[in-house]
């Protein structure tokens, strides 16, 4: 009986992830009606990891008001699998939650992370998978460090105000009032920068122009961040500590978090690579294949895991570009384009017809594998 192990990544703004490898697994069937397809759920670490993993793993998702990065109410929401928590910063203190006058990184803060991971454990969450992409902020988590009661005092003893900037008049740190649970509790990051904290290679210099920093507020956020490096007393250079504005310094320095790839985390998580080792056939994906897939893109992630055990690996895709090519120097043996016609953008985006492309396109290609098998 054959086994496919089926791993794709969400094409945005069209299906899931579960949902494209349950279309792949409908079209397996049509021709392999006894295989045995096993759909796990692929995310790099950005947008789309919470919803896979929280439906390829049985989990449930739980609404909650928080602070926004501009220090506004916002709705925000996260995954409870177990006792573990899947949380996406950019859901409380993204940068498609500030505009205008709001996206000022020398006053947005990661407030609302921290309340997320307070609610969490509350919930009885003690493991926690955190992907830091996608920030408004350049605070240094400190917001976040201040939701989960740690106190960053200045040189009169009082508390500092929310943001980057604020850091400028850091003196000490009073961690006696952080939340007892966080001593139970691990945390797994997922991060894909390198960034280190402070420097023109740093959090501001790199990423704070996109959150509207001017080069008057770079250098000033990126004085803040060394004098809150240097009271703090971590490492400022080991690779993310500048990811989300400093959030990868906070996790590490004052958490103990665990910074990796975000494909590789999901794969550990998901325990993809258990499942490959006695397939017949991987299958995985994205929304787009092309030149920057090979840049540690999650169907990347997947072939070198099945390549491992020596497996043949096919890829389908809603776009195909030339550069697409190089997948095949990577683990993917053979890559496809699941658009049948020309067709306007809404037409290929439509969930109806994106899971009928992807389950007529992968009956063909299983077509051809049953044609090699006679």
């Amino acid at each position: 009986m054959m086994k496919v192990v089926i791993a794709i990544d969400s094409m945005k703004g069209s299906l899931s992830s579960v949902e494209g490898g349950k279309a792949i697994a409908d079209g397996v069937h049509r021709v392999f009606p006894d295989a045995v397809c096993d759909v796990r759920p692929l995310a790099d670490g950005g947008e789309g990891t919470l919803e896979a993993l929280v439906a390829g793993l049985g989990g449930e998702l739980r609404e909650i008001t928080v602070t926004g990065p501009a220090g506004k109410p916002v709705a925000a929401v996260y995954g409870i699998i177990g006792n573990t928590a899947v949380i996406e910063m950019a859901r409380a203190a993204g940068i498609t939650l500030v505009a205008g006058d709001d996206k000022n990184p020398l006053l947005t803060t990661t407030y609302g992370v921290g309340e997320m991971i307070a609610d969490a454990i509350i919930n009885g969450a003690r493991k926690f998978i955190v992907g830091i992409g996608g920030s408004a902020t350049n605070d240094g988590g400190v917001g976040m460090l201040q939701a989960l009661g740690f106190k960053f005092l200045d040189f009169s003893g009082s508390e500092l105000s929310r943001g980057g900037a604020a850091l400028r008049d850091l003196k000490s740190i009073d961690r006696s009032h952080a939340i007892a649970e966080l001593s139970d509790c691990v945390f797994k990051i997922a991060c894909d920068v390198t960034n280190p904290l402070l420097g023109p290679n740093g959090a501001s210099a790199v990423y704070g122009p996109q959150k509207g920093a001017t080069p008057e507020m770079v250098a000033e956020l990126d004085e803040a961040l060394g004098v809150y490096a240097s009271v703090a007393g971590g490492d400022a250079n080991f690779p993310g500590a500048g990811a989300a504005g400093g959030l990868g310094f906070a996790f590490k320095t004052f958490l103990g978090g665990e910074l990796k790839s975000g494909v590789q985390l999901v794969l550990e998580e998901t325990g993809f690579e258990e499942r490959v080792r006695d397939a017949d056939i991987v299958v995985t994906g994205e929304g787009r294949l092309d030149e920057q897939t090979v840049m540690g893109k999650a169907p990347i992630g997947v072939a070198r895991i099945a390549k491992k055990y020596g497996k043949k690996v096919i890829a389908f895709s809603g776009c195909v570009t030339d550069g697409a090519k190089k997948v095949n120097e990577h683990g993917i043996d053979a890559f496809f384009p699941i658009l049948r016609s020309i067709v306007t953008l809404d037409e290929a985006l439509d969930r109806r017809n994106a899971a009928k492309n992807l389950t007529d396109t992968t009956e063909q290609v299983f077509r051809c594998l049953q044609l090699t098998a006679l």
